[in-house]
């Protein structure tokens, strides 16, 4: 198993995000036990492009100091929704011959969304966890619903197993061993 931390970066911290304290508890909580049984944690950034302030070298394109990559972490950038778009991650994950990847972060209608499609697409098992991916409202839903739509309708039995926080803890932790 691989943890994939995706755009988790300072720019998308915001007070907007549906229940961004839940996801500033969990995901620390996911990466902090996945480093405690050698679990590979792999991050991933979003570069939106020079002169949008969420770019290479831009303050918010860093990954936020609650679950800042450690020295030797994996961290690929990507230009486009899924992480699968950049070669080296592809490359890297298909060289590692591990088929499940457990995906955590943001965006849960974009770039989480397109990751996950793209990864079962490929033949990989995806677990979620829940509470450690978020959106913000959009015209049509809010972040609530727009998480829930996903986690329980769109995800579920087709492209990832949905799991509770305890479920997802404990399946690293027999990674682990």
């Amino acid at each position: 198993m691989k943890l994939i931390v995706l755009d988790m970066q300072k720019a998308l911290m915001d007070d907007e995000l549906y229940d961004l304290n839940g996801l500033l508890e969990n995901v620390p909580k996911i990466v902090g036990t996945a480093r405690e049984n050698n679990v590979e944690v792999i991050y991933v950034q979003h570069d939106a492009g020079e002169g949008t302030g969420f770019s290479v070298g831009d303050e918010g394109f860093e990954i936020t100091d609650e679950v800042a990559p450690r020295a030797g972490e994996k961290i690929f950038v990507k230009t486009t929704s899924s992480s699968f778009m950049n070669k080296d991650f592809a490359a890297y994950l298909e060289a590692a011959k591990d088929n499940t990847l457990m995906i955590v972060g943001l965006q849960t209608n974009f770039c989480l969304d397109a990751t996950i499609k793209s990864a079962f697409e490929r033949g990989y098992d995806v677990i979620i966890p829940e509470g450690t991916n978020s959106t913000f409202d959009n015209p049509y839903m809010t972040g609530k619903t727009t998480y829930e739509y996903y986690m329980n309708e769109v995800w579920p039995d087709l492209y990832a197993d949905c799991v509770t926080m305890d479920e997802a803890l404990e399946m690293i932790r027999e990674q682990g061993k």
